[in-house]
Order: structure tokens, then C-alpha cells, then sequence
């Protein structure tokens, strides 16, 4: 039998590594019987560990939000996960850098040499790009996750893409993050349509407009994210006439290129858009199959007169 010092930090890793626990379960991993198992938590309780008990078909034992933080206990994975993830935090998230470096340092004071070395060998051979635009702070984006959560209303002050201020109303619905850019998925009040906000450029945000009953959003947050923010925005639109279905070309073709169309099991249309003709070439150049321009418009010859450029140079 473990000793009662050790038997008590095993059985609190166990309480925070899982939501609910019978006694039975407990019994098992630390082999010793009920009673034991009742006088361990009861010294949990001692020392401030919040730890619910009940009985019943369905009863047993959870360690539930105490008013103040108890100690966590990490196993080696965790720890060198949580040692990773704090740093990565601070590339993707303004104004938390102290915080971060702070909680690194205790860490570091804590780790075994073993976990160490481990952390060690990986920052020891990577070098870190600087980043032209800060990313969000802390503060905003938890309280935007609390208005998510919540279903409260946000009132904003946002600056376009064009820089230009707005003042809006939303129904916020999901935090999405791409890597060091954060984005806010939410029903606009005053478009009366989704919208896609990034989080950097929400000015000031204030949740005192009340709550409101979630909408459903009619199709995959991730997937509908992922579109909007890797095909352009702007410019009109051109179509064009691509060979193979669009089924076998979805897996290969850049989610940037435009949206693919079914017409048939050997051909599909691609709605692309872009500000430039050299975009909208480049665009259809990455598909990497032949294609054929069906709806073009007024963009036709600034189109021809970029390919006969491109054609000179290859000549």
C-alpha cells in the first residue's frame, strides 16, 4: 500500500484529471478499500480540497470550484504541453507576455531535469519570426469569450478593413483562432447578416446591452472561417469552366482559389475573386488544371492583356 502522503497526491491527480469518479474506480487505482478511500478525502477536505461526495445509483466523488485555486498536479506530459503552450501564447496573444514569463519561470523552478531538458531541446533549435501586427489582448478576448458563452450583447467600436470606425450591435456566437490572428463569428444587428470580425480591431467592446437568444448558424463555424478569411473579399467576381468534377478537385485545390461548383462528373465551375487581373490569373494558375473563362465581363481584355504579358516572358 502507498504511503498515506503519497496515496492522498495520487488520489487528487486522479479528482482533477477526470469530472466524476466512483469509489469503486477509486478503490481500484489506488488499491485499498472504501473506508480508506472515505478517510482519504476527508483529509483532502482538511487541507481546502472542495471534494463532493454522493450516493445513490450514480454516486461518487468530484472535485468541485473551490473559492481559491489549489495546487495542480501535472504528470511529465502535461507539463512540458503546459511549458509550450504558454510560450506559444505569447506570439499569438498581446499584453500577456509578464503574465506568461512569470508562470514560465515557476515552472522552470519546478520542472525535474528530466522535463528540462526536454523544453530545453526544443526552443534551443527554433528561431521565432517577428510579426508585423500585434494580435489581440488578453482582456479582450476573454471578455468575448464570456459574451459567447453567456449570450450577452456586445456594442463595439470596429475599424474596417478600410480603417474607416463603425459602431455595431452584435449576438456574438464563437472565438475562432488562426494562429496568431483571432477572429469573432457574430450576427450583426445593424446588416442584419453574419459577420466576421477580427478581434485586433475591435477598439472597445462593452457587454451591457442585455441577452438574447442564440441563432443557429446554418452550416460549419470552422469551415465557414476558413473560406472567409482565404479568399478575397473584394472585386468582382469571374467564373471559370474547370475539367475534372468538383469532387475529385476539392482535395487538391487551395481553399483560396474560389468555390468550386458541380456541373458534372468531368467538369466544374470556380467562382474566383480578386482586386487585380494578375490576381485572378494567379488564382486560376493554381488549380493546375486546364480551364476555360465562361463569365468574365468587362474583365476579359485586362485578363488577355496580363496573359500575353505572362506569355512574352516565357517566349
Amino acid at each position: 500500500m502507498l504511503k498515506t502522503s503519497t496515496r492522498l497526491l495520487r488520489l487528487l491527480s486522479l479528482l482533477q484529471s477526470r469530472r466524476h469518479w466512483t469509489g469503486a474506480d477509486l478503490c481500484e487505482r489506488l488499491e485499498v478499500d472504501a473506508r480508506t478511500v472515505r478517510r482519504d478525502v476527508d483529509r483532502l477536505r482538511e487541507l481546502g480540497y472542495p471534494v463532493q461526495a454522493s450516493t445513490g445509483v450514480g454516486g461518487g466523488y468530484r472535485l468541485a470550484a473551490g473559492a481559491s485555486l489549489p495546487p495542480l498536479l501535472l504528470d511529465d506530459d502535461e507539463a512540458v504541453a503546459m511549458v509550450v503552450a504558454l510560450r506559444s501564447a505569447t506570439a499569438s496573444v498581446a499584453r500577456i507576455e509578464d503574465t506568461a514569463v512569470g508562470l514560465l519561470g515557476k515552472l522552470d523552478q519546478l520542472l525535474p531535469a528530466r522535463l528540462r531538458r526536454r523544453v530545453s531541446a526544443l526552443y534551443s533549435v527554433t528561431v521565432s519570426l517577428k510579426q508585423r501586427e500585434e494580435g489581440p489582448d488578453v482582456e479582450t478576448l476573454t471578455e468575448l469569450a464570456g459574451a459567447c458563452r453567456d449570450h450577452l450583447l456586445i456594442e463595439m467600436d470596429y475599424n474596417d478593413r478600410g480603417g474607416r470606425a463603425t459602431r455595431r450591435t452584435i449576438e456574438p456566437l464563437r472565438l475562432v483562432s488562426s494562429g496568431r490572428r483571432w477572429y469573432l463569428l457574430a450576427w450583426d444587428r445593424s446588416r442584419e447578416d453574419w459577420r466576421l470580425f477580427r478581434a485586433d480591431r475591435i477598439q472597445a467592446a462593452r457587454c451591457g446591452g442585455g441577452g438574447f437568444v442564440p441563432r443557429v448558424f446554418p452550416e460549419d463555424v470552422a469551415a465557414y472561417v476558413q473560406r472567409a478569411i482565404s479568399q478575397p473579399l473584394h472585386g468582382p467576381t469571374v467564373r471559370a469552366r474547370l475539367r475534372g468534377s468538383a469532387e475529385s478537385l476539392t482535395a487538391s485545390l487551395p481553399p483560396w482559389c474560389g468555390v468550386l461548383e458541380h456541373i458534372d462528373e468531368h467538369s466544374c465551375l470556380l467562382h474566383v475573386r480578386g482586386e487585380t487581373p494578375e490576381e485572378i490569373l494567379a488564382l486560376l494558375a493554381l488549380t493546375g488544371v486546364e480551364f476555360e473563362l465562361v463569365d468574365a465581363g468587362e474583365r476579359r481584355p485586362e485578363l488577355r492583356a496580363v496573359a500575353e504579358r505572362l506569355l512574352r516572358a516565357v517566349q
